[in-house]
């Protein structure tokens, strides 16, 4: 996944655990928001490019109210223990708006 510095403006890649959920992607933070890559989130959600497989996505990105969505919230966590035997952390949504 890439963001681009809230305060620099230079592009932060990462690499991240996935899972998807009706055709969104959900990562997660273990440094919940003090993580470089969530900042530049919070201040431009609009600027995110993420990759998985062959296929780029541009798309949004947002933080996941994890008490006002609780029943979205209780799925991701599911979906990362399932695959990774681990899911603490802030939940981030991926939302594609493009593929190429």
């Amino acid at each position: 996944m890439s963001t681009h510095g809230w305060k620099t403006g230079k592009q932060h890649r990462i690499e991240i655990w996935f899972v998807e959920h009706n055709g969104r992607y959900y990562i997660i933070s273990e440094r919940l928001d003090s993580a470089h890559w969530v900042q530049n989130i919070k201040h431009n959600p609009t600027a995110v490019s993420f990759s998985i497989n062959d296929k780029v996505f541009k798309g949004n990105a947002r933080i996941v109210d994890q008490e006002k969505e609780s029943a979205l919230t209780a799925e991701v966590l599911k979906l990362m223990n399932t695959k990774y035997k681990w899911s603490q952390g802030l939940i981030v949504e991926l939302m594609p708006i493009n593929s190429s």
